[in-house]
C-alpha cells in the first residue's frame, strides 16, 4: 500500500493524495487500485466495482477502506509519496480475486 497523487476522473488536472494498493507492474509503471473510505458496499455484500478491505495502517484514523476495481491506475514509481502499509495476504487475494472477476481475467 502506497500513497500517491490520484487525478480525478472528471478533471485530470485536479486530484488528491490517497492510498493505492499496488497490484502489479507494467513496463516502468506500478499498477494500483485507489482506496476510498466512503462506504460503497455493505460489509456483507459483493460488488463488481469495489472490494471491502477493512481498516489498516494506511489510514491514520483507522477507517475501513474499499478498493475500486474498475479503475486501474498507472503510477510512476517516483510519484509514490510514501509507503502506507503492507496488506495481509488474505485481503490482497480478495482484492486480486475481485479484480480478476471484474475484468474477466482467468
Amino acid at each position: 500500500m502506497v500513497w500517491a497523487w490520484v487525478p480525478y476522473e472528471e478533471d485530470h488536472t485536479r486530484g488528491k493524495d490517497r492510498p493505492v494498493l499496488v497490484v502489479g507492474r507494467s513496463g516502468g509503471y506500478l499498477l494500483g487500485l485507489m482506496l476510498t473510505s466512503k462506504d460503497r458496499v455493505p460489509a456483507s455484500a459483493v460488488s463488481a466495482d469495489y472490494v471491502n478491505l477493512g481498516a489498516g495502517a494506511w489510514d491514520r484514523e483507522g477507517r475501513p477502506s474499499e478498493a475500486r476495481l474498475d479503475r486501474i491506475l498507472q503510477l510512476r514509481p517516483d510519484s509514490v509519496r510514501r509507503e502506507g502499509a503492507v496488506l495481509d495476504r488474505k485481503r490482497f487475494e480478495q482484492a486480486a480475486e475481485g479484480l480478476r472477476r471484474r475484468h474477466g481475467w482467468d
